[in-house]
């Protein structure tokens, strides 16, 4: 560790120039997926879900630096997402405001900051189908996606803090079906479930970014990994750690030496096998996380999630996927896969991949 720490050290220089230089170039822009290296396009979202990853970034540059300029960014690029603490029409509010607003309410202790993120809370719990009891995804009443384990806890928080049981069962039955119709017995993760409507029937497993149906999209078990280790920390439920850890034992148990994946394990081969660095950024800050869940009960467990994690972040913090010998590269991490059948932002830097990158950083050099 002590040895790669002057890496993790440049690694956080090299993003906040890269952030800074983006806020410069692009005020009040969100970037969401590079095309040959720059944020600016006009190619598709697919849905507008990542403006938290951006401002996060700020939020952790300006608590490590200190420095008022931060700061201040932080807090401009927050507001300019406030008005979505009511926005119904997504399932990343967790996304969202808990990069932000959570930050910002820590630091502060700023009632109104915290009523944005309960009301953002109970605008995501509004997404609840009672028959199927599940968070229905942007795409579909009938449609339940991994990435929603995300942001479920910011039901949680609203519960906790306002005492709403309602709230609370509603993440729990979230969380419940979700275990049974997206992770499977092996630990590894269906993208999307599909639900009758009418009676609330699970029907089947499905995708839209992975290989197939029955495939393991690297990303989505990523977000399952980090979800269900950060909703432990709300339920103390440990049937929500051994899913996280199921997750994890299949993640590494499936990946190169470098445990950056492939953007889906069961890819078979060249052109198409090509890694996803935003997966590998995302499981590093939750296999850290899983590691201090870990720690009192499983010291072993925790020495070994603990050590992939720093093995991931051994990896990106490389040449080979870091952007800072590639001139002109707007992004940080480089490699990263958003859709790889829609082509959009294929091998390219992804913006919650460069968040969770530095995340993840930002975790380890601190040791929390």
């Amino acid at each position: 560790m002590e040895s790669l720490k002057p890496r993790l050290e440049a690694a956080v220089e090299f993003a906040a120039r890269q952030v800074r230089a983006t806020i410069e170039r692009r005020p009040d822009y969100f970037p969401i997926y590079t095309v040959d290296g720059r944020w600016f396009h006009q190619g598709e979202l697919w849905t507008d879900w990542c403006g938290g990853f951006h401002a996060g970034m700020m939020w952790i540059l300006a608590e490590r630096t200190g420095e008022s300029w931060w700061r201040a960014q932080a807090e401009h690029y927050s507001k300019l997402l406030e008005h979505r603490q009511f926005d119904r029409d997504v399932h990343d509010l967790g996304f969202i405001f808990l990069n932000t607003y959570l930050p910002w309410y820590r630091l502060t202790g700023d009632e109104r900051l915290r009523q944005v993120l309960i009301q953002a809370g109970r605008t995501l719990a509004l997404r609840f189908n009672p028959k199927g009891r599940y968070l229905r995804s942007f795409v579909a009443p009938e449609s339940l996606f991994i990435d929603i384990m995300m942001n479920v806890p910011i039901i949680y928080y609203a519960a906790r803090e306002t005492g709403d049981v309602g709230l609370r069962g509603v993440a729990d039955a979230h969380c419940r079906t979700t275990e049974r119709t997206l992770v499977r017995p092996d630990g590894s993760t269906a993208h999307e479930g599909i639900f009758d409507l009418d009676t609330g029937a699970f029907l089947h497993q499905t995708t839209h970014q992975g290989l197939r149906a029955d495939s393991a999209w690297t990303r989505g078990l990523a977000w399952s990994l980090y979800g269900f280790t950060t909703v432990y920390s709300y339920t103390g439920d440990k049937a929500d750690l051994a899913i996280a850890r199921r997750n994890a034992d299949y993640y590494l148990a499936r990946c190169p030496e470098s445990l950056v994946p492939p953007w889906d394990f069961d890819v078979p081969a060249a052109p198409d096998r090509i890694d996803d660095s935003s997966a590998g950024a995302i499981a590093a800050s939750g296999l850290w996380d899983l590691a201090r869940a870990c720690e009192p009960a499983d010291p072993a467990a925790a020495g070994r999630y603990r050590n992939a994690a720093i093995t991931i972040l051994d990896s990106l913090c490389s040449d080979a996927y870091l952007a800072w010998n590639t001139p002109g590269w707007e992004g940080v991490v480089r490699h990263g896969v958003y859709h790889f059948h829609k082509r959009l932002g294929v091998d390219e830097s992804v913006m919650w991949g460069d968040f969770f990158f530095l995340e993840a950083v930002d975790k380890v050099l601190r040791g929390v």
